[in-house]
């Protein structure tokens, strides 16, 4: 993933504190480990249940979309279904209520994530938490961080002609 390892090419270690992010993403992550590597070996099922949800969306302007909500990983007969709802303010102050959701499986030692009407999204593999998923003519990058459970995060890179965004979400 050229475009996403360079997006974290800023990842420092912080004497001893554990990892900051230099440069695109303001600091906003600081973790122990780096990116799977010395991270919890999550399954699925950890992530039953409710979520407090809080999400910065930084475009490509400088400008910054904030999310908070909840995340519920509910169990359904194939896995869990994830919905997410709460208030996202735009940039300008606007505020709008937002929600969505995906639905969650075990694949293996993977986890395969699909949106809400069955089509895949993305997978992800505990031991190297990254993905990709092609929208043409968009390109969404993403990584996961289990380093500090049960407190994980996720980045998304998000590229395509009228898109250009950092999305990450804490849980």
């Amino acid at each position: 993933f050229p475009d996403i390892d360079h997006l974290f090419a800023g990842i420092t270690r912080d004497h001893g504190r554990g990892l900051s992010i230099a440069g695109g993403l303001g600091g906003l992550l600081d973790c122990a480990c780096l990116w799977g590597k010395g991270a919890v070996m999550i399954k699925l099922s950890d992530f039953a249940g409710d979520w407090r949800l809080t999400r910065r969306i930084s475009h490509s302007d400088g400008s910054v979309a904030r999310f908070e909500g909840r995340a519920v990983f509910a169990p359904d007969p194939a896995g869990l279904r994830y919905h997410e709802s709460g208030d996202l303010v735009l940039p300008g102050g606007q505020r709008m209520t937002g929600e969505r959701s995906y639905l969650w499986r075990e694949a293996g030692a993977q986890i395969a994530v699909a949106f809400a009407d069955g089509r895949p999204f993305h997978v992800i593999d505990p031991a190297d938490p990254r993905a990709h998923h092609s929208c043409a003519p968009d390109s969404y990058d993403v990584r996961y961080a289990f380093c500090d459970w049960p407190r994980w995060h996720c980045v998304w890179r998000v590229q395509g002609p009228r898109k250009d965004y950092v999305m990450e979400s804490h849980y």
